[in-house]
C-alpha cells in the first residue's frame, strides 16, 4: 500500500517506535536472563539444603520474566478483559488448563492475564513445541521444567513416554500447580484443514474456530497427576464446596482466547508494538476433575463436547464483540486485567540491577 505524504511522519513515528521497543527487549533480556541463570547458581547449596525452598525462589523470578514479557505488550497497549469463571478461585489447587492455539500471541496473552492469580505463574509448568527451547527464553524454560514437545506421528509415542517421566521427575519434586496445554497440538491455520477433514470422515462437527483436540499428552497429564480413591475414582474438588480440598489434581481450565474481529496478535508484534492498541479477551470454564471421564473413550469425547462448546463461544463472540452469558443469566460479565505499573518498574529495575551487579563482578575477577 502506497504512503502518502500526510501518512510518512506517522508511520515514520511507528518505524522508530519499534525500533526502540526492540532495543529496550533485547537490552531486558542480556540483562534478566543471565542474571537468574547467576542467581541459580548461586542458590545451587540451597537446593540441595532445602529443595522446595529453592524451587520457590526460582519460581518467583520465572514469574518476573513472564511479567516483563507481559510488560512489553501492557505498554504498547495490549490488554485483556476475562469473562466466565474467576480462576483465582482455585489458584491455590492443581490444574490443567485447555487452551485453543490460534498464534504465539497466545502464549503472550497468557503470560499477562495469569500475573494476578497469586503464585500461578511460578508454579506453573508449559507445554510447548520444541522450536521454543531454541529461544532466547528457551534456557529459562529448560532450567524452570517446562516440557518442550515434538510434534507429528513418527514422534507421538516417544514423546507421551517422554512426558510422563517428565511429570514423574519434575511436577511434585519443584511443586508445580498449574499445567498449560494447547490440545490442538498447533495452530489454527496448520490445523484446520486436517481437523476438518478428519470430523467428516467420522461424522463429527465441522468447525472453523477450532480443531478437534489431540488426547494423548490430556491422558498422560491425568493418568500421572490424578489422586485416586480407594476405588479407583478420580479424587477431585467439588465447584460448590471449594473448602472441601484433596491432594492430586483437582480441576480442569477450559481457557478460550479471541481476538476482535479474528485479527490475531503474534510474537513480533507484542515486542515492536506498531499495531495500535487491541484488547485480547480471555474466557475461563473451570471443571472439578471428578467429573472427568479418565479412560480413553470417555476422555476423548469430553475434550470433543469442549472444543465443541468452544466452537459455539467464539462464533458468538465474533458476531457480538462478547463472550455469551452463562445458562441462567442474562448477561456475560467481563473483568478487566490489569498490571501494576509500580510493579513493573519494581521488577525492570531489579533485571537491570542485577545486570549490573554480575557485570561488576564479572569484570573484578577478570
Amino acid at each position: 500500500m502506497a504512503v502518502t505524504l500526510e501518512g510518512a511522519p506517522r508511520l515514520g513515528w511507528i518505524l522508530v517506535k519499534a525500533l526502540l521497543r526492540f532495543a529496550f527487549m533485547v537490552a531486558n533480556n542480556l540483562v534478566a536472563i543471565p542474571s537468574y541463570i547467576c542467581y541459580l547458581i548461586l542458590l545451587q547449596p540451597l537446593r540441595v539444603l532445602d529443595s522446595k525452598r529453592f524451587w520457590c525462589i526460582e519460581g518467583i523470578m520465572y514469574k518476573w520474566l513472564l511479567g516483563m514479557v507481559a510488560s512489553w505488550g501492557w505498554h504498547a497497549g495490549y490488554t485483556v478483559v476475562e469473562w466466565g469463571e474467576d480462576v483465582k478461585s482455585v489458584s491455590k489447587d492443581e490444574a490443567v488448563m485447555l487452551v485453543n492455539h490460534q498464534s504465539t500471541g497466545d502464549v503472550c496473552t497468557l503470560m499477562m492475564c495469569l500475573q494476578d492469580k497469586g503464585l500461578v505463574v511460578a508454579q506453573m509448568m508449559w507445554l510447548m513445541d520444541h522450536i521454543f527451547k531454541y529461544t532466547n527464553f528457551g534456557i529459562v524454560s529448560l532450567i524452570h521444567g517446562d516440557f518442550f514437545i515434538r510434534q507429528g506421528k513418527s514422534h507421538r509415542d516417544q514423546q507421551l513416554v517422554l512426558l510422563k517421566k517428565h511429570l514423574e521427575n519434575n511436577y511434585r519434586s519443584r511443586d508445580r500447580k498449574w499445567i498449560v496445554l494447547f490440545p490442538e497440538g498447533g495452530f489454527l491455520r496448520k490445523r484446520r484443514e486436517t481437523s476438518q477433514a478428519f470430523a467428516k470422515k467420522n461424522n463429527l462437527p465441522f468447525l472453523k474456530h477450532v480443531t478437534l483436540p489431540r488426547v494423548g499428552a490430556t491422558q498422560i497429564i491425568l493418568s500421572a497427576l490424578v489422586a485416586r480413591q480407594e476405588n479407583g475414582s478420580p479424587a477431585g474438588g467439588d465447584a460448590k464446596e471449594l473448602e472441601s480440598k484433596s491432594e492430586g489434581l483437582q480441576w480442569i481450565i477450559d481457557t478460550t482466547i479471541a481476538y476482535p474481529k479474528g485479527e490475531l496478535l503474534d510474537i513480533q508484534t507484542w515486542i515492536l508494538g506498531y499495531r495500535k492498541p487491541t484488547v485480547t479477551h480471555v474466557h475461563y470454564r473451570i471443571f472439578p476433575i471428578k467429573d472427568v471421564p479418565l479412560e480413553t473413550d470417555g476422555l476423548t469425547n469430553w475434550l470433543y463436547q469442549r472444543f465443541i462448546e468452544k466452537e459455539d463461544l467464539l462464533a458468538h463472540f465474533y458476531e457480538t464483540g462478547a463472550f455469551p452469558p452463562p445458562k441462567g443469566h442474562k448477561e456475560a460479565v467481563s473483568r478487566e486485567m490489569t498490571l501494576s505499573n509500580a510493579w513493573i518498574f519494581f521488577i525492570q529495575s531489579f533485571a537491570f540491577l542485577s545486570g549490573y551487579m554480575w557485570y561488576l563482578v564479572t569484570v573484578t575477577e577478570s
